[in-house]
């Protein structure tokens, strides 16, 4: 089993060694569908194989009672209805054929969606960090679409034509054995020239899945970027830049193209159709065949049309489908770091949080944090400062285990993160960072994503805790307002509300905010600190802030600078014996005033 964070339910194994054992693991769980595919193709196939046998005895009965106008009609008559009634079987296999596959088809790309999705859900921040969000989503939309056109119609044309193959195989000996040797050349010939063809495609429907994705993901780009694009007259240069993406795209496209169009079947099949006649014709004029024996026999040669029609376009759709799996299998593949740790520690948290010489680095060859130990008591207040890139961000994040250490450990009521639960530790965290992601729902659906169950009061509360609930309330329909992606229809202020009342309302035993208040006008963050005053009472809580108003009233402090801890203790120590401490808040206000530096008084001193 892969490790993962997320563990979604009822899932099931599937074989991810190859593109072609994945697909075909998909498929195997609906094998009553694959069944009825292959029955209804075989059977169409048969039944029309058999009508060129019913036209031949037609012929042959029509020139036997030529001589006798109502009996020749008569058997016209009933030659006539049986290849109708042929033709009526075919219809109904046809049928059964196309919704099984259309069926199936639709089935796998359902399973194949769900994986993935669970999938991305179970991958580590580490590898989101690195895959650019266009390029997962054309995986996510346009690969798995592959997979399903793969099914229906790729797979399904390509089982009827396989059956339309046999049945010219399995009725020829009937007229004469030698008759056999027509269809026996055209399938080997055919099947080469296949296998040809496949082998020069595969490749390049690999490229072209690849530079859609890449062509996705600068689109993607661009229109997250789309304002600063304007702000800097830069919209030439991006047009450039797709539509060079764009050429390259088309020239591997023409590169398919002209491999499919080198497929020779159809000459194939007009080598086969001559060669065929002759030989039949000869027969006849020994004396082996009837004329009837050679028109039946000629029409059913016409059998191999379909497969010499349609091989191109059916197995260029599986060529792309096994490209698509391909590409979806390089992330599925991909080794996660972090495991969900089911049998995991997952007691209810107190708080308590100690880093024990802790090393950590986003690329294996550079640590951004060197040697970091403290100890931290449960329900303390922790202030974390220090310049920028010094490391603050990265040091509350492995506290949730977003990252695991390289060395050292974290650990949270004398547990090492590694060892939790990993749904039970993040579940009793809750942290809010200064880049605040709001979902495109309702405002008490987005203030209740943590706690997707709590009632309308809760909500609420939270909400004028953090002090959001008048502003909320002016809105045309209240909570029930739908904020747009990403909540660019807010301002940065209430955004970071928003997402205050979120973590209020999860009611966590650790709370940690990253510059939580950083988009806040003064008058409500000093409300906005009572609020978290309150809150943090009996809570563990870590506050990354360049604010002195909201340091002062912290418990401890931990002063980071180049991913070191250099000091830690209470403001007025480290004011005397941190130098770093101090260029950050004295010199600063010697300089010139701030008005962080001015604060009048902290929450403790007005509660």
């Amino acid at each position: 089993m892969q490790r993962t964070e997320f563990t979604p339910p009822h899932t099931y194994h599937t074989d991810r060694r190859s593109p072609a054992r994945w697909v075909a693991s998909h498929a195997r769980r609906h094998w009553p569908l694959i069944g009825l595919m292959l029955l209804g193709a075989l059977g169409n196939a048969l039944s029309l194989g058999y009508v060129p046998r019913l036209v031949g005895r037609a012929f042959d009965a029509l020139l036997a009672t030529l001589h006798n106008p109502p009996d020749a009609l008569r058997t016209l008559l009933t030659y006539a209805l049986a290849v109708a009634g042929v033709y009526l079987l075919r219809g109904a296999l046809m049928s059964l054929r196309n919704l099984s596959a259309e069926t199936l088809a639709q089935r796998v790309e359902r399973d194949v969606r769900d994986e993935f999705y669970a999938a991305l859900l179970g991958k580590s921040m580490a590898f989101h960090d690195q895959i650019a969000v266009g390029e997962l989503m054309a995986r996510a939309t346009t690969d798995v679409r592959e997979i399903n056109l793969m099914f229906s119609p790729g797979l399904s044309l390509v089982v009827g034509s396989g059956a339309f193959l046999l049945a010219p195989l399995f009725y020829a000996p009937r007229y004469h054995p030698a008759l056999l040797v027509t269809p026996v050349l055209f399938v080997v010939g055919y099947f080469g020239l296949l296998f040809q063809m496949l082998y020069e495609l595969l490749p390049v429907s690999l490229q072209v899945r690849r530079l859609f994705g890449v062509l996705s993901a600068r689109l993607n780009e661009v229109l997250d970027g789309m304002e600063t694009i304007k702000v800097l007259a830069q919209e030439r240069r991006e047009i450039d830049r797709l539509t060079a993406l764009a050429r390259r795209y088309r020239d591997q496209m023409i590169r398919q193209i002209r491999i499919e169009a080198r497929f020779l079947p159809l000459m194939w099949l007009g080598l086969a159709m001559g060669g065929g006649t002759l030989h039949a014709l000869a027969l006849f004029l020994q004396g082996r065949l009837s004329l009837g024996d050679v028109v039946g026999y000629v029409s059913l040669l016409q059998l191999f049309r379909f497969p010499a029609f349609v091989s191109q376009f059916a197995y260029s759709q599986v060529a792309l489908g096994l490209a698509s799996a391909s590409r979806l299998l390089q992330y599925l593949n991909q080794e996660n770091p972090l495991d969900q740790n089911l049998r995991g520690y997952a007691a209810p948290m107190r708080g308590e949080v100690a880093f024990e010489h802790v090393y950590f680095g986003y690329r294996d060859d550079e640590d951004v944090l060197h040697d970091i130990t403290f100890r931290v008591p449960a329900g303390t207040r922790v202030a974390v400062v220090g310049p920028t890139g010094a490391g603050k961000s990265t040091l509350v994040k492995l506290i949730a285990r977003i990252y695991d250490v390289r060395a050292g450990a974290v650990l949270v009521d004398g547990v090492d993160v590694r060892d939790w639960n990993l749904g039970a530790l993040r579940s009793q965290i809750a942290m809010i960072e200064q880049d605040v992601f709001l979902f495109s729902k309702s405002l008490a659906e987005n203030i209740a994503f943590g706690r997707p169950n709590a009632s309308r009061e809760a909500i609420e509360h939270a909400a004028r805790l953090a002090q959001i609930h008048d502003t909320i309330v002016q809105f045309p329909q209240g909570y029930d307002t739908v904020v747009g992606e990403r909540g660019l229809t807010l301002s940065g202020g209430q955004r970071q509300r928003v997402a205050l009342a979120r973590a209020f309302l999860a009611d966590p035993r650790i709370l940690i905010l990253d510059d939580a208040t950083s988009a806040i006008d003064s008058a409500t963050e000093d409300k906005i600190q009572r609020a978290i005053f309150s809150v943090a009472r009996g809570r563990t809580t870590f506050i990354i802030t360049h604010r002195l108003s909201q340091i002062r009233w912290a418990d401890w402090i931990l002063v980071l600078d180049r991913g070191r801890l250099v000091a830690q203790g209470k403001h007025e120590d480290l004011l005397r014996s941190c130098q770093v401490y101090r260029r950050l808040f004295v010199e600063p206000a010697a300089a010139g005033p701030r008005r962080e530096a001015h604060a009048s008084s902290s929450p403790q001193a007005n509660a």
